[in-house]
C-alpha cells in the first residue's frame, strides 16, 4: 500500500496544527460557529443530532494492520468504543469532543491517515474496487491510479471550493464492484483495439434528490491524459456548475441540463487548451505508484486443499460460510475472505474498538497485515491461504463476523438515519434490525438467493437506496415515520435507478412489505435468478398487487 514521503507527512502535520489553532480560537469565542464551519468540514467535522461526527478518510478501503489498531485506539479512548465503516469505504466517530479532535487528527497522522477533504464541497475520498489487486476477473489493478488522483485532487487550489461535493471511482474489473455509474466521475480500465490500456470515463452519475446514471464522456483515455482530463471535467465544473441553488449544484445537474453532447465538447475544448500543461502520468510516476502496490510475497500453494474441504463436509455452518462469505483469488491456493458487520440485530457497518483490534491482528496471521472496507459496510480479509480458512473462521465467529450473509437480504446498506443524523427525516436502524431479525434463519436466508438490501433515512440517499434491489427511503409525514419502497435499482455493471412501487408503508407495515416482496420473488424465480433478474422478467405488476391489494 502507498506510503508517506515528506511531503506527505508535511502537508498532514500542518494541516493538523492549523487545525487546532482553529478550534483554539472557537472554542475561546474568537471564531463564530458560521465561519467556523467551512473549517471544520474539511477537516471532515459535522455537527449532527447529538454530537459531532468526525469522518476519517481510508484511501480506496485500503488499511494496514497498524491503522486499523489506531482506529480502535481512537474508538477506544475518544468515542464510544465503536466506529461506523460508511459506503465511501471511510469510518465515522460519531461521539468525538470538539476539544479533542485535534488530538484525534494529531494520531492518525502519526499511521499516515487524515480527515482532509472527507467533506465540504471538495474532492471526497477516491473510492475503488474492494477486491482490487487480487479478483480473476480484473484487467489491472485501479488502485495506483486511484492514488496518483487522490493526491492530484487532495487540497488542490483550484478545486477547493467546487459548487458541490465530488465523487471519483475507479475499477479495473468488468463486474462493477466499485458503483462507477453512480459517481460524479466514474473510470473503467479498458483496452483499444490497439491493445493499450486507458480508461473509459462516465461523468453525471449520483443519487439524492435527484439520481442519475452517469453517461460515457470518453469511450477511451490514455493512461498518460488522465490527471489534465480529470482536471477539465473538474474545471468545466467549476466554472458552469450552479452556485445559487445547492439542489441543482452537482454536476448531474449540470450534465442534465447541457446534455451530455455540450458537456463534453466544453471538456474537450478545456481539455486540448490545456495540452501545454505539465498534468500527465509519465512512465516513471506510474511504475513508482504502482510499486506500492506489487504482490504479496504469495507462498506456491495449490487450489485443492483436502483439510478445508473435511471441514465443510463436517461442519454446516463452516460450508454455509465458505460459500457465501469467500471468494475466488487470482492467486492459486489463496482466498478472498469478506467479514460480515452485519450480525443478527446489529447495526450494518458498526465495529467495536475490541473487534477491529482483533481483526488486525488477523490481518497480520493471515493477510500479510492488511484490511479493506467495502462500499456495502463490510471489511475484507484479501490474500488468506486457503488451507488457513478453518482457524480464521473459527476467530472470525468469536468476534462475530462470521455471518454467512454476503449479498443476501440482511447484508443491508444503511445509513445512520435519524439515531444520529441531523438531516434525517426517518430513523434507519431499527429497520435494519428488525428486517434481519426477521430473515435471521440462514437455512431461509440463503434459499432466498442474491437481494441487494439498501436503506436511507432521507432523500440524500446516504443508504443508497435508490440502487438496491430493495431499496428503502424513510420519509416523515405528519410527524410520524413511513417507508417509501423502491425495486429494480442497481449499482453494479448493470446500473440502474428503482422506481417506487407505491405509496409508503408504516413503520409497523414495512417488515411485512419487505417480507411479502421476497415471497413474490421465491414464488416466480426461475432456476438460479437473482431477485434483480426475477423483478425485470415480470415487472412491477406482481409485486405490487402482493403489496396493495390486501393494503
Amino acid at each position: 500500500m502507498y506510503q508517506y514521503d515528506q511531503t506527505d507527512h508535511t502537508l498532514t502535520m500542518e494541516r493538523v496544527v492549523e487545525y487546532r489553532d482553529q478550534v483554539s480560537r472557537r472554542l475561546d469565542g474568537n471564531i463564530s460557529e458560521e465561519d467556523f464551519r467551512p473549517l471544520r468540514l474539511k477537516n471532515g467535522l459535522y455537527m449532527q443530532l447529538h454530537a459531532y461526527m468526525l469522518r476519517v478518510a481510508i484511501p480506496y478501503g485500503l488499511m494496514s494492520s497498524d491503522q486499523l489498531r489506531m482506529l480502535a485506539y481512537i474508538g477506544r479512548k475518544y468515542d464510544k468504543g465503536y466506529g461506523h465503516f460508511t459506503t465511501r469505504q471511510n469510518l465515522q466517530y460519531n461521539w468525538p469532543t470538539l476539544e479533542d479532535t485535534p488530538d484525534i487528527l494529531e494520531n492518525l497522522a502519526t499511521v499516515e491517515m487524515s480527515a482532509i477533504q472527507t467533506s465540504g464541497n471538495v474532492n471526497r475520498n477516491v473510492t475503488s474496487d474492494p477486491y482490487a489487486g487480487v479478483a480473476p476477473d480484473e484487467l489491472e489493478d485501479p488502485r495506483p491510479y486511484a492514488e496518483i488522483v487522490r493526491q492530484f485532487v487532495t487540497l488542490h487550489p483550484e478545486f477547493s471550493w467546487l459548487p458541490r461535493k465530488f465523487k471519483i471511482a475507479i475499477t479495473g474489473a468488468e463486474d462493477d464492484r466499485a458503483a462507477i455509474n453512480v459517481h460524479d466521475i466514474g473510470l473503467k480500465l479498458k483496452k483499444n483495439a490497439a491493445g493499450e490500456t486507458g480508461f473509459t470515463v462516465l461523468v453525471g452519475g449520483g443519487l439524492g434528490r435527484s439520481p442519475f446514471i452517469g453517461k460515457v464522456i470518453r469511450n477511451f483515455l490514455p493512461k498518460d491524459d488522465l490527471i489534465r482530463y480529470i482536471q477539465a471535467i473538474l474545471r468545466v465544473y467549476n466554472m458552469e456548475g450552479r452556485r445559487d441553488n445547492m439542489f441543482k449544484a452537482r454536476i448531474k445537474i449540470l450534465v442534465h441540463e447541457l446534455g451530455i453532447e455540450k458537456f463534453a465538447s466544453l471538456v474537450e475544448e478545456e481539455f486540448e487548451a490545456s495540452e501545454s500543461d505539465i498534468l500527465f502520468i509519465g512512465r516513471a510516476e506510474e511504475d513508482r505508484i504502482k510499486a506500492f502496490f506489487a504482490a504479496p510475497d504469495y507462498a506456491e500453494l495449490s487450489d485443492d486443499v483436502p483439510a478445508v474441504k473435511d471441514a465443510a463436509a463436517n461442519d454446516t455452518a463452516f460450508a454455509q460460510w465458505l460459500e457465501r462469505n469467500v471468494l475466488p483469488h487470482k492467486q492459486p491456493g489463496y482466498a478472498l475472505v469478506n467479514l460480515s458487520l452485519k450480525p443478527l440485530g446489529g447495526v450494518p457497518g458498526d465495529i467495536t474498538s475490541d473487534q477491529m483490534d482483533a481483526v488486525a491482528g488477523l490481518a497480520d496471521q493471515f493477510s500479510f497485515g492488511q484490511i479493506r472496507a467495502t462500499h456495502r459496510q463490510n471489511l475484507i480479509l484479501a490474500d488468506v491461504a486457503k488451507h488457513d480458512l478453518p482457524a480464521l473462521w473459527q476467530e472470525l465467529v468469536k468476534l462475530n463476523l462470521a455471518t454467512p450473509n454476503l449479498d443476501r437480504i440482511s447484508d443491508i446498506i444503511c445509513c445512520p438515519g435519524m439515531d444520529y443524523c441531523s438531516l434525517a427525516t426517518a430513523r434507519s436502524i431499527p429497520i435494519a434490525r428488525r428486517l434481519s431479525e426477521r430473515f435471521d434463519n440462514l437455512d431461509t436466508l440463503l434459499n432466498i438467493g442474491e437481494i441487494r438490501l439498501n436503506i436511507s433515512g432521507c432523500i440524500n440517499a446516504c443508504g443508497h437506496h435508490h440502487v438496491g434491489h430493495i431499496g428503502i427511503l424513510g420519509v416523515e409525514k405528519n410527524g410520524e415515520e413511513f417507508y417509501q419502497v423502491t425495486l429494480g435499482g442497481s449499482s453494479s455493471e448493470d446500473a440502474d435507478i428503482g422506481q417506487i412501487i407505491g405509496p409508503a408503508f408504516s413503520s409497523e407495515e414495512i417488515i411485512d412489505a419487505v417480507e411479502k416482496v421476497v415471497g413474490v420473488y421465491i414464488s416466480n424465480r426461475q432456476d438460479d435468478e437473482r431477485f434483480l433478474d426475477t423483478y425485470r422478467r415480470l415487472g412491477q405488476n406482481p409485486f405490487k398487487e402482493a403489496l396493495y391489494d390486501a393494503h
